[in-house]
């Protein structure tokens, strides 16, 4: 007689841990190549995205403190390698790869993050020219971020001893390499800005890798010098190195001793130039004085300058005739004026009403109104009269009218 195995049955739970289990063990680190969708940066600072090639893909989890020390976005379409563990996500029975570290394939991620904030710093307007304040030609004082033991700032100095000593040169010394070195540098431009005590400045240091330049190329460093309202010039490394600092600078130099040299003329060349001045401004005032002597000579030899009295005592016998045909203009309007004056006199004298009354007429007014009395409806028996005559006035009362028939 046999007896029959009893029969082992997993929960979908139980199955589903074992499985975990498993890809665990099997698989506790592997890198992953493929091309990133799906991707999304949730709120709580944790990464969820689908890694795929053309003919399969696996959901991936990089949770926040592993994706806070990516030096890159990634973003839907970027073939990325990961390195991750093999997991299962029980509440739905997925396998899924949970990420350690990401590495953008075929670049760099510092190469990377440096292109696309890049980007980012381009759509907001930080590069565009219109921002650029003008360097100054002939500073009193310039400002140098930068190492105090570094070269740039030994290459700097040299040329200003050579080119121009009576520049005063203002040191803020920084870290230029290092985790710290970014906000250094940042705090310093403000600082500057601050004080507002020097007429450019100049963000420097020498040559280096990428990662040895990294703090010029951060945002801190770049908003900063964006914000600056002193002239900025950048020279951070060798001519063949671009940082961001150099696209948002008002000027990029190539190299520190560049920048010195830019900024800091020599002091001969000043002298030259104004010695230059001097001589042309000298052959100027005498090449006028020279015209104005020759112009001088021939007004002394002019007909105004030897006969000038004469001309003088012609202008006042002319203004003697103008004066006497004046005066008799005058007489004479003023005699048709007074002709005509008492020709209107006659008139207005044979109109006057006053003249008419003198020749033995009278008018008559009703009283109170003084209205002429034109016609005899307008009185009444009883009515007091004014009669004006040409010598005098009386007042009557009217007793009869009579109309004239």
């Amino acid at each position: 007689m046999t007896v029959e195995k009893e029969k082992h049955i997993y929960s979908v739970s139980e199955l589903t841990k074992h499985i975990r289990i498993i890809l665990e063990d099997s698989f506790p680190g592997v890198w992953v190549e493929g091309e990133i969708s799906n991707f999304v940066h949730h709120s709580s600072g944790h990464m969820y995205f689908t890694l795929k090639d053309p003919v399969s893909s696996i959901k991936c989890a990089m949770f926040k403190g592993s994706n806070m020390k990516l030096k890159f976005k990634p973003k839907d379409g970027m073939k990325i390698i990961c390195l991750g563990s093999v997991s299962v996500y029980e509440p739905r029975g997925d396998y899924q790869l949970i990420a350690a570290e990401m590495e953008p394939k075929g670049i760099g991620a510092l190469q990377l993050q440096f292109e696309q904030l890049k980007e980012k710093l381009a759509k907001e307007g930080l590069f565009d020219d219109s921002h650029k304040i003008p360097i100054p030609h002939l500073p009193t004082r310039i400002g140098i971020v930068t190492s105090p033991t570094g070269a740039a700032i030994r290459d700097i100095l040299n040329i200003v001893r050579r080119r121009f000593a009576n520049i005063e040169v203002i040191i803020n010394p920084v870290k230029v390499q290092g985790e710290s070195a970014a906000k250094e540098i940042a705090s310093a431009i403000r600082g500057f800005n601050k004080l507002n005590n020097i007429d450019v400045m100049i963000v420097t240091r020498g040559g280096g890798s990428l990662e040895d330049l990294w703090p010029f190329n951060e945002e801190i460093v770049a908003r900063a010098i964006y914000d600056s309202e002193i002239p900025v010039i950048s020279a951070v490394g060798h001519e063949v190195d671009y940082t961001m600092s150099d696209f948002v600078a008002d000027f990029r130099a190539p190299t520190p001793s560049a920048a010195a040299e830019l900024v800091i003329p020599k002091k001969e060349d000043l002298s030259n130039l104004i010695n230059t001045a001097v001589i042309r401004l000298k052959n100027a005032l005498s090449n006028k004085i020279e015209v104005l002597s020759e112009r001088l000579v021939t007004l002394k030899d002019s007909y105004i300058m030897r006969q000038g009295l004469n001309i003088i005592t012609q202008n006042e016998q002319r203004i003697d005739e103008l004066k006497s045909g004046m005066s008799i203009s005058i007489d004479h309007a003023l005699k048709m004026g007074g002709e005509r004056f008492k020709l209107f006199a006659h008139k207005l004298e044979a109109l006057n009403p006053l003249a008419i009354l003198n020749r033995g007429y009278s008018v008559t007014m009703k009283l109170p109104s003084g209205d002429i009395i034109k016609n005899v409806e307008s009185l009444v028996a009883g009515d007091m009269v004014k009669t004006r005559l040409g010598a005098g006035e009386f007042i009557s009362k009217v007793e009869e009218l009579k109309t004239k028939n």
